[in-house]
């Protein structure tokens, strides 16, 4: 059982709304502690209405995402970085900070072993944190000159090939001006959020969370000197499907569109942003050592 700690009065956030993951073993029990911890600090706390639903969970006001601008002051997700995706993208603009906890394993935005709750979350709703702010993508797909659909991207937009199907043929321009065609398996735009995501894993380079800019990375292109660029925050990027058959467009791999030959993707930064809270002491240069197992460095350092 959580349980505040001594001096807890002080408050910077007294609406705060828990988020978690729906199917992470043990979820209900941890949610229970946390809403017991947070309210104990003389907070109200409500449960964010789909995770409410799916986990049969009672003794708490609900709110949905949609109405927490101006009604929560603080969210507290628990589970990994997939759920913080998802409750960013909806609350993007919003000007409602987040405070990631993951459940065992390492996240970069969620960012706060379980474990250590109880001593790291009371000091965080005193005031005692550290603000980090994330810019998303918006993306809007075309055909034929009309809007199908437009979505918002916190680590990436990837259009690349489904099922078993051959290359995608993309051609691809920058604020107007061509860059190139290029024959791949597709190609993901990616914030400095997502650039230890996907883009990682297909050879493109880490950006700090506050560089302003928007990556291009190819996955697995037919030539070798298609390689990540890292664009302008202000770039408007324009992916042409020319060819390629069950070609597919996602967004944070959690929504999607398929896509024709002649349909367009258009990218650009969004005028909307996220806050996510760390503590005082976050670095992200430990986040990146933990999570991809580099050497630690010297103790006289």
């Amino acid at each position: 059982m959580l349980s505040p700690s001594p001096n807890s009065s002080k408050k910077a956030f007294s609406r705060v709304a828990l988020v978690g993951k729906f199917h992470a073993d043990g979820i209900e029990d941890h949610l229970k502690d946390l809403a017991t911890l947070v309210s104990g600090l003389g907070c109200e706390v409500f449960i964010e209405a789909e995770t409410a639903t799916h986990l049969g969970l009672s003794g708490y006001p609900t709110k949905t995402a949609q109405d927490f601008a101006g009604s929560i002051d603080l969210v507290v997700v628990l589970g990994g970085d997939g759920t913080m995706l998802g409750i960013a993208r909806q609350l993007a603009g919003s000007n409602v900070p987040l405070v990631g906890i993951n459940m065992g394993r390492l996240g970069y935005m969620t960012d706060i072993p379980f474990q250590s709750v109880k001593d790291t979350l009371p000091k965080i709703i005193a005031g005692d944190f550290e603000a980090d702010t994330r810019t998303l993508l918006d993306a809007v797909v075309l055909r034929d000159g009309k809007e199908i659909n437009r979505a918002l991207a916190l680590n990436d937009v990837v259009v690349n090939r489904s099922g078993i199907s051959g290359m995608v043929e993309l051609a691809v321009q920058v604020n107007g001006s061509f860059m190139y065609n290029q024959r791949s398996d597709g190609l993901i735009v990616s914030t400095p959020t997502g650039s230890t995501a996907y883009a990682l894993s297909a050879g493109g380079p880490i950006l700090h969370p506050h560089v302003a800019g928007i990556l291009l990375v190819p996955i697995a292109p037919h030539s070798l000197s298609n390689r990540p660029i890292v664009l302008p925050k202000h770039s408007v990027t324009v992916i042409e499907v020319v060819n390629g058959l069950e070609v597919i467009v996602n967004f944070d791999m959690q929504s999607q569109t398929n896509l024709q030959s002649g349909d367009k993707i258009e990218v650009r930064q969004s005028d909307k942003t996220i806050a996510l809270l760390h503590p005082s002491n976050h670095s992200d240069y430990k986040t990146l050592r933990e999570k991809l197992h580099w050497n630690e460095y010297p103790s006289t350092f």
